[in-house]
C-alpha cells in the first residue's frame, strides 16, 4: 500500500509539469521493461489463454484502463489524501459487486456496513456543496473500474501467471498513453522528472508483486483490511509533499469508511467466508 501511494505521489509530483498521457505512456513503457526483465524469475509470459481467460482479460483491460485515466485525472486536479480517502471505498465495493455479479454470500450485518461506509464516501465528496465537483465524481469513476479490474481478475485461472496480468495491463495503459498523446502534446523531459517517472514504475511493480503475493498466500479477510493503511501514507505525502491536509468532514468520512470496512472483513472471517469471489470462481485447470 505504501509503495502505491508512492508511485501515486510522484505521478502527482511530475504531471504538476508533464502531459498526463505522456507520462502514463513513458511510466507504462518503463514498467513494461522492467516486467520483462523479472518474467522469468516470477512464472514467465504466457500469452495463450484459453477462450474463457481470452474474455476475462478484455474485462480486466477495460477496467484498467480506465480506472487509470480516471484516478490520474482527478489526481492532477484533487488534493493527494481526498482522492485516497474515496479510494478507501474499495474493499467495500468489491464485495458488493461480489454479491451482485457472482452471487457470493453476504448477509445484512455487512450490507449495513456497506451502506454506511458509502455514507462515508458522500461525507468526503459531498454532493450539492463547495467539495464536490467533476474530480470527485472521476474519483467514485475510478472506483468502479477498479472493482471491474479485480473481480475480472479474480475470475482468471490459475494458469494466467500474475506477471502475465501486470505485463498486459501495462501495455494496455501505455498503448492508450500513446494515442492520446498526439491530441494533449509532448513536452521534453528532464532528468529530474525522468527520475519520478521511473521511481513510479518501480514502486508501482514494487505495490502490484507485494499485494499479488500477499493475497495469493494469506487469508483475504485477514489481508485485506492492509489496504486501509495506504490513506495514512496518503496523509503523510500530502501534508509533506504537497502540503495538503484535508478538512474535518472528509477525515470523518474516511474514518466511516475504514472502520466499516475493517468490521466488514471482521464478518467474512466470524462467517468462515475466506475469499466470496473464489466461491464463484471456476477450479483452476493446472497450478502456477
Amino acid at each position: 500500500m505504501c509503495a502505491f501511494t508512492l508511485n501515486d505521489a510522484c505521478m502527482k509530483a511530475v504531471t504538476a509539469e508533464l502531459p498526463l498521457y505522456q507520462t502514463i505512456m513513458l511510466r507504462g513503457f518503463l514498467t513494461l521493461v522492467a516486467l520483462a526483465i523479472l518474467a522469468p524469475r516470477l512464472g514467465g509470459l504466457r500469452f495463450r489463454l484459453s477462450g474463457d481467460d481470452r474474455r476475462t482479460m478484455l474485462w480486466r483491460t477495460v477496467g484498467e484502463i480506465l480506472a487509470t485515466v480516471f484516478f490520474l485525472t482527478a489526481l492532477t486536479k484533487m488534493p493527494f489524501a481526498n482522492l485516497s480517502a474515496i479510494m478507501q471505498a474499495l474493499p467495500l465495493a468489491v464485495t458488493l459487486g461480489a454479491a451482485v455479479v457472482f452471487g457470493a454470500p453476504i448477509g445484512w450485518r455487512r450490507l449495513t456496513a456497506i451502506a454506511i461506509g458509502f455514507f462515508g464516501v458522500v461525507m468526503i465528496v459531498r454532493p450539492g456543496l463547495s467539495g464536490f465537483d467533476i474530480w470527485s465524481l472521476l474519483g467514485l469513476a475510478s472506483v468502479l473500474f477498479v472493482v471491474v479490474r479485480d473481480l475480472a481478475t479474480r475470475r482468471l485461472s490459475r494458469d494466467v501467471s500474475s506477471v502475465t496480468v501486470a505485463f498486459l495491463a501495462a501495455l494496455a495503459v501505455a498503448l492508450v498513453g500513446a494515442a492520446v498523446v498526439p491530441f494533449t502534446g509532448w513536452q521534453s523531459v528532464t532528468p529530474h522528472q525522468w527520475a519520478l517517472i521511473a521511481m513510479a514504475s518501480v514502486f508501482l511493480i514494487v505495490g502490484y508483486l507485494c499485494v499479488v503475493m500477499a493475497m495469493r498466500v494469506g487469508e483475504i479477510a485477514f489481508v485485506a483490511p492492509f489496504r486501509y493503511t495506504a490513506l495514512v501514507a496518503a496523509l503523510a505525502l500530502g501534508w509533506l509533499v504537497f502540503g495538503e491536509l484535508p478538512d474535518a468532514l472528509t477525515l470523518a468520512g474516511a474514518a466511516v469508511i475504514v472502520l466499516t470496512g475493517i468490521y466488514t472483513f471482521h464478518r467474512e472471517r466470524a462467517a468462515g467466508v475466506r475469499d466470496p469471489v473464489a466461491l464463484a470462481r471456476p477450479l483452476p485447470r493446472t497450478p502456477s
